[in-house]
């Protein structure tokens, strides 16, 4: 069995970022982690990458021969991805074993976890594979200024929850850039009817129906657990990564160690 984590987010919340520190936290407690490339965008990396979709196909090259855009090439890329999940997919993910923890670094259009099916189809591949995978969804905190804006995180996020029905754990990245952290506080476990409150006093009164489905849907879903992570202290990103590996089941399977014991030494030591 393996273990995989989904980066996701929209453009500029921070992915390539924290999978670039996740890779330097688990060297430091000795910990091997693989970082995957799903982006045909990218162009520089902080990490190592032990798989890259570039090298199946990139952005600049279908932009160039196919004259698409931006956005639809990168809907063609990763539809090209889909057709050869059991081609290229199958044939790097040989090089790997049982136990091997891989991170895909997602790229940033929305639509890819919302409702294009290709990253379901991912997902299902990977779980075919005997992997176990967990989202982790990341939210820019320094956009989380007002309730209005939270509720759109929260929707864009639940889209991703009910498109790829997997673990989810939800993340407000760029902790160490606040500097009202108070004013997150709210926005980490809050209660719906605070929430109700607050869209209600940003909103006209035509919308107050609305706005109590609104804060009932994130109520119900208990999709407004938060993990803040703050990237300068190895204290949260190992609460982070120890939330996903508990979602995933990583480590359960580990042999316990138990230092023999020796009579001889008991003896010695007055016992």
């Amino acid at each position: 069995m393996g273990y995989a984590q989904l980066v996701m987010g929209p453009a500029g919340s921070g992915k390539s970022t924290y999978c670039s520190n996740l890779h330097q936290h688990c060297e430091t407690i000795g910990r091997r982690v693989h970082i995957v490339n799903l982006d045909p965008a990218a162009e520089h990396f902080d990490y190592p990458v032990d798989m890259d979709i570039r090298q199946l196909i990139s952005l600049d090259d279908v932009m160039e021969e196919l004259g698409l855009g931006p956005n639809g090439g990168l809907i063609y890329c990763m539809e090209h991805l889909q057709d050869n999940l059991q081609d290229w997919l199958a044939e790097e993910l040989e090089h790997y074993t049982d136990d091997d923890y891989l991170v895909f670094d997602c790229p940033g259009q929305i639509e890819l976890f919302s409702h294009v099916p290709v990253l379901r189809n991912f997902v299902d591949e990977l779980r075919r594979r005997s992997f176990n995978v967990c989202a982790v969804y990341l939210l820019d905190s320094q956009f989380m200024t007002d309730v209005t804006k939270y509720i759109s995180g929260c929707m864009a996020s639940l889209s991703a929850m009910v498109q790829l029905e997997l673990p989810h754990v939800n993340i407000l990245s760029k902790m160490d850039l606040v500097t009202n952290k108070k004013g997150l506080d709210d926005y980490l476990n809050p209660e719906a009817r605070v929430l109700l409150s607050e869209l209600n006093q940003h909103m006209a009164p035509k919308f107050t129906k609305l706005n109590e489905a609104l804060a009932e849907l994130v109520d119900d879903y208990s999709m407004v657990n938060f993990l803040p992570l703050d990237l300068r202290k190895e204290s949260s990103i190992q609460f982070v990564l120890s939330t996903i590996d508990n979602c995933i089941q990583f480590g359960e399977d580990a042999d316990v160690k138990v230092k023999d014991f020796d009579p001889d030494d008991d003896a010695a030591s007055g016992r």
